[in-house]
């Protein structure tokens, strides 16, 4: 790629990025960044007309020469709002004044230098769009002078048009994650805060604003997305000039960054994705760019049976080769012993940090109930959870010091344990020995990492740890995968506690939710895919009595809420009737026929009139197939249900829908819609007519196969 010369002076310039249909256009004409535009590009518009479009008239309460405050937001340049930086110099130097040195540029990249010389503080800002149109800005401030700096927030802000009179974030909490919160984008500052010391199950993963008519089909969306897995900040800011920007940043914990002289801070990257197509071209941009990425899974996705819903603690060498017998025979690929298995860990009250096979439970090892799984022909994974201790374990009774603490107290106990010390090297280094020993033993295919608990008095040594913390488990993922070729990761924590876009690049596969009810997954695996592509998602059948909220559910609703992610099982076979086996052999070998599809199409939610359905699916792109779900959540509003289209399909081709079942749903009719058996129609008639879903009970849900013929 060509690379033009470094602009040395700040004089007259600006720096504009165009790719995939997005356009950014930064104005560096007054001497620090200035974004005039970051959307769908605007044709022949040089940076001059843009300033003039943007210009207003001054009102009697602003500055007589009022400026537009930039992507830093100075309060030194007449900012009244929320700054993208804030520090001090031991309570001097709170107000920094940047001016840009140097500016590189590319194609689709530039770097922008800039200083405080009063400071002694200088920046870097780097901007790349990526290939698919992903905005990516990295932050680098570095304390130039020769005393202490203090970094209290550095957040990353991009403006959004006037237009976007909306936000949208989401909110949760354990066993109902990811729960959408469309809001007025109304004046003053909304700011979403993640204190855990991990993403946690209220984490919104991205923050969007949006216009009025923006749905998920059709319309304009800004999101913002943190590549990071600690404390963090996504913040919406309607200013009293009117304008409004989304920023988003670490969440620094006072002291945690003390810029020694020379010490660089460098800001979690933030992802930046525009869309014109609805909340699905969001969804579709970010997805395109996580899976470009090498080290993005690019083996077919495996079946695979999870069997903490099936025995809990109670592990038994006869029963679980009975159960990973059963599994392969009705498809499952990759069979995972849960928690239990390791140390005194009979129950949730010891056992954590000793990861080493229990002889009580195992005397023989874990080898044959490997070598069991294995001549079914499947992998075989295991459960750590590497960041956590019991204190009752062997290796809190030795190193009591090896937690995460404020000295002098202990935090308060969740789910009986404490949180170890990753920042600490021989803890860090113990818990890499002993995880790294029984994976290469066995030659593990697989791990499910969980993080059950909160972090407290995130501390090492009286100084606050959580940024090392987080960045001491990127670490450690990468070496096990090093030491490891081939291993793939899980991330859990208690189900979708850290589903963010920074551990997207160290972790294969996302635990959705602990909850495996099929109706609240609807809206968990709905929105949690927005930003992950679906393929990263664990979406697994769960028991016919759900453990999570007692609901029972029949087969073909559990099925098929478990076919759009990742899928797997999570429920004890060996209580499965043959009925119930034989639907579930239909269903994996209909999920590995179609799982390119599943994971690498279009996703798409569908608007649906009646709030009673929820209607989704993934179109191929080259809109050759497709897979549909009509979802029956509660009672229809009219004695016949409302027509659910299937848009994205090519208008002019004819395509042969039909149902898959797997078990038939339960419905209050005489007879179903005669589409169920097949029907030729063109997509044109399927995205503007529909179907006519069949009469279900509450709770049922109709899976849709759409092939194109001509």
């Amino acid at each position: 790629m060509a690379v033009t010369p470094a602009v040395e002076t700040p004089a007259a310039r600006a720096v504009t990025l165009r790719r995939a249909g997005v356009e950014l256009v930064l104005d560096l004409a007054s001497g620090y960044p200035v974004v005039l535009h970051w959307g769908a590009p605007l044709g022949d518009v040089d940076a001059d007309a843009l300033r003039a479009l943007k210009d207003g008239g001054i009102p009697h309460s602003d500055l007589d020469e009022p400026v537009d405050p930039g992507m830093l937001r100075e309060s030194a340049r007449g900012f009244t709002g929320r700054p993208a930086i804030r520090g001090h110099r031991a309570a001097t130097g709170f107000s920094p004044l940047f001016t840009v040195t140097a500016v590189t540029m590319t194609d689709d990249a530039c770097t922008v230098a800039l200083v405080d010389a009063a400071l002694e503080v200088s920046l870097e800002l780097a901007l790349a769009l990526s290939p698919e149109g992903v905005l990516l800005i990295d932050a680098a401030l570095t304390n130039d002078g020769d005393t202490v700096y203090t970094l209290d927030e550095l957040a990353l802000w991009l403006p959004v048009p006037d237009r976007a009179t909306e936000t949208l974030d989401f909110t949760g909490r354990w066993l109902k994650e990811r729960q959408p919160q469309r809001l007025a984008f109304a004046p003053g500052l909304r700011l979403r805060e993640s204190r855990e010391g991990r993403s946690g199950h209220d984490y919104t993963i991205v923050q969007c604003a949006l216009t009025p008519t923006t749905t998920t089909e059709a319309g304009e969306a800004w999101g913002l997305g943190l590549l990071w897995s600690g404390g963090s900040r996504h913040l919406a800011e309607r200013a009293v000039t009117g304008r409004a920007a989304l920023g988003a940043g670490e969440l620094i914990e006072p002291g945690e960054a003390e810029l020694e002289p020379g010490a660089t801070y460098r800001a979690p990257t933030l992802a930046a994705v525009y869309s014109d197509e609805g909340l699905d071209g969001l969804g579709a941009r970010s997805h395109a760019w996580l899976r470009s990425r090498p080290s993005h899974p690019s083996t077919p996705r495996p079946v695979t049976l999870n069997v903490w819903e099936a025995v809990y603690f109670d592990h038994d060498l006869d029963t679980l080769s009975r159960l990973a017998a059963t599994a392969a025979s009705v498809g499952v690929e990759r069979f995972v012993l849960d928690d239990g298995w390791f140390g005194s860990r009979r129950d949730d009250w010891s056992g954590l940090g000793d990861w080493v096979v229990s002889t009580d439970v195992w005397p023989d090892g874990l080898g044959p109930l490997v070598a069991a799984v294995r001549e079914h022909g499947m992998q075989f994974g295991l459960w750590f959870e590497g960041e956590m201790v019991n204190p009752d374990s062997d290796v809190y009774r030795a190193h009591p010091d090896w937690i995460l603490q404020v000295p002098g107290r202990v935090p308060p106990l969740a789910r009986h344990q404490l949180v170890l010390d990753l920042t600490n090297p021989e803890a860090y280094a113990h818990v890499l020995a002993q995880v790294h020993a029984v994976i290469s033993e066995h030659s593990i295919d697989y791990i499910k990492w969980d993080h059950n608990r909160f972090l407290t008095d995130p501390g090492h040594e009286g100084v606050p740890a959580v940024r090392r913390q987080t960045e001491a488990l990127y670490r450690l993922f990468d070496e096990l995968k090093d030491r490891n070729p081939g291993l793939e990761i899980e991330s859990c924590a208690s189900g979708g506690g850290r589903i963010d876009l920074g551990m997207a690049f160290h972790a294969d596969r996302f635990w959705t939710s602990d909850q495996n009810d099929a109706l609240e997954r609807q809206q968990i695996q709905r929105w949690t895919s927005l930003v992950i592509p679906p393929e990263m998602l664990g979406t697994h059948v769960g028991p016919t009595i759900s453990h999570g909220t007692g609901r029972r559910h029949g087969i073909q609703m559990r099925a098929v809420t478990a076919l759009f992610g990742h899928a797997g099982i999570e429920w004890n076979l060996l209580e499965a009737t043959e009925e119930e086996l034989s639907a579930l052999r239909e269903w994996t070998a209909f999920y590995r026929a179609h799982r390119g599809l599943l994971h690498g199409g279009r996703v798409v939610r569908v608007e649906h009139p009646d709030p009673s359905a929820v209607v989704h699916g993934v179109v191929a792109h080259d809109q050759a197939s497709a897979i549909f779900a009509y979802v029956q959540c509660t009672t229809t509003s009219g004695t016949t249900p409302a027509s659910f289209r299937l848009p994205g399909l090519d208008p002019a081709a004819r395509y042969r829908v039909r149902a898959e079942q797997f078990a038939e749903p339960a419905t209050v009719q005489r007879r179903g819609p005669a589409w169920l058996d097949g029907l030729e129609v063109s997509g044109a008639a399927l995205a503007s007519v529909g179907l006519r879903p069949p009469v279900l009970w509450p709770e049922q849900a109709v899976l849709v196969v759409v092939e194109r013929v001509s």
